[in-house]
């Protein structure tokens, strides 16, 4: 059975449809509705047969049929039209990397918030992998004869900033010959580069000060440990009681359980670090919970180097074109206001 133009024009039609309206569509609406140029009955077989190859599926005795996850899987492909965003919705991602927050964590959050606001789908955005980003500066700073602050710049700002006790012994000139050190060894490498046993190889500067080496290597174990955190950041999570496919309240409850699931959405994003905007359509997902929705992921990154991903995530009748369009928009605009801010 061929896959001709016309099949390609209806199973687009009932697509487009369907998006509009989330209810099954049948051969006299696609007449009715879209000047394909043959007749009711002609439709009808031709649905038929698109159902026999995979693309539509005839939920209970209904009449309409509704897309598979093969027939969105072709219309992302090869018929969708990605549409361009409206000036109102490029104008507010372009206010929204206007403010100069210089936590990136709040941009990130930010991020997800405004994503969930022009798409009313759930938003979810991955923390900045911190173990991709190279580290510029290591400072020792004295606070007074007790403490002094340990200071980890990387090229995305300022990492982590801890306290660390100051025997005896030890002024201001000691502490920037370690940082010194420190510099030499780990300046322009990322974090996963780092291997923490090369500290010790410095233990000859601290032969009378164990204790302090002891509690230097245990601080910037400490930092090494936080970038691995995997943090991820929510939006519109109440945006799925405004779906029809979530009226449901027993599968409202059950995608909201899902959400809570920090590690599995953490996961879901990961895996998708692909350059560019990626679409992942229900059976398509790698996780069960996921394959009755759709996940719109793009990356972000400084400069070249990809920090983390930021997705959407909805019913399969999704409005994909437009989720693609406002995925790859705002994707790239972090990925300038980041590079400007930290590059």
């Amino acid at each position: 059975m061929k896959l001709d133009a016309r099949k390609l024009k209806i199973l687009q039609a009932i697509i487009n449809d369907y998006i509009i309206t989330a209810e099954p569509v049948g051969s006299r609406t696609v007449a009715k509705k879209y000047d394909l140029g043959v007749s009711s009955a002609t439709i009808r077989n031709e649905m038929s047969d698109l159902e026999e190859m995979g693309y539509l599926e005839q939920p209970h005795t209904s009449a309409g049929r509704v897309p598979s996850d093969k027939g969105y899987r072709l219309y992302v492909d090869k018929l969708m039209k990605v549409r361009s965003l409206n000036d109102q919705e490029a104008e507010y991602i372009k206010e929204l990397y206007k403010t100069k927050i210089m936590q990136l964590e709040q941009v990130i959050f930010n991020t997800a918030k405004v994503l969930s606001e022009i798409t009313n789908y759930t938003s979810v955005a991955l923390a900045p992998q911190l173990s991709k980003v190279t580290i510029r500066h290591i400072q020792l700073v004295p606070i007074d004869k007790e403490f002094a602050l340990l200071v980890v710049v990387t090229s995305s700002g300022i990492l982590k900033d801890t306290v660390i006790r100051v025997p005896d012994g030890i002024d201001g000139d000691f502490l920037n010959k370690v940082s010194n050190i420190l510099n030499d060894k780990y300046r322009g490498k990322t974090f996963s580069e780092i291997d923490l046993k090369e500290v010790s190889k410095i233990k000859e500067v601290f032969a009378r000060n164990q204790k302090f080496f002891n509690s230097l290597v245990d601080v910037l174990t400490h930092s090494l440990r936080a970038v691995q955190d995997k943090e991820v950041y929510l939006g519109g999570t109440a945006n799925i009681f405004k779906l029809p496919e979530f009226q449901d309240i027993f599968k409202a409850r059950s995608f909201l359980s899902l959400l809570e699931e920090k590690d599995l959405l953490y996961d879901v994003l990961a895996s998708s670090q692909d350059d560019g905007v990626k679409v992942s359509i229900g059976a398509e997902n790698h996780y069960d919970e996921f394959k009755e929705c759709s996940i719109v992921t793009a990356t972000y990154s400084l400069g070249d180097r990809v920090l983390g991903a930021i997705g959407i995530i909805g019913p399969t009748r999704m409005e994909y074109s437009r989720a693609v369009a406002v995925m790859d928009h705002m994707g790239k605009a972090l990925s300038s206001y980041l590079t400007k801010l930290y590059g």
